[in-house]
């Protein structure tokens, strides 16, 4: 059996006045994992900044001295402050995107200067972390 293909079917589309939808939606894609990335470091840090009222408590169940408060209270702060951070960024980017996208300005792929700031940020507080708890054992 022999399909009929023709070229006009492999054309992109023409160029229209309206802006492709699907552009618009991948930047609220994108906006929104930001979004839950901030959230998730907002979370991990309360836990970490109450880790030491938890190993506090513990001792007080088991009779013994309490610990003293540590880094974790001053680290989950941090983590508290740098996902919100994150937020207030993603959404500055985000409105800027959209902007751009609405005066029909060309989108240049480029590095997220957001991205690259926390993978970094993340590796060097997981070396950090690597040492305290290497140095703690």
């Amino acid at each position: 059996m022999h399909q009929d293909v023709r070229m006009e079917d492999h054309q992109p589309r023409a160029m229209t006045s309206e802006p492709d939808p699907r552009v618009f939606f991948a930047a609220e894609r994108t906006f929104l994992a930001w979004i839950r990335t901030g959230l998730a470091l907002m979370g991990f840090g309360f836990v970490v900044a109450r880790f030491g009222l938890f190993l506090r408590e513990m001792a007080a169940m088991q009779g013994g001295p309490p610990p003293p408060a540590g880094v974790s209270r001053w680290f989950g702060i941090g983590l508290i402050g740098l996902g919100v951070l994150l937020t207030a960024a993603s959404t500055a980017t985000h409105v800027s995107t959209i902007r751009r996208l609405n005066r029909g300005e060309p989108f240049v792929g480029r590095p997220s200067w957001l991205g690259v700031s926390i993978a970094l940020l993340l590796v060097v507080v997981g070396v950090l972390m690597a040492v305290y708890l290497g140095a703690a054992a």
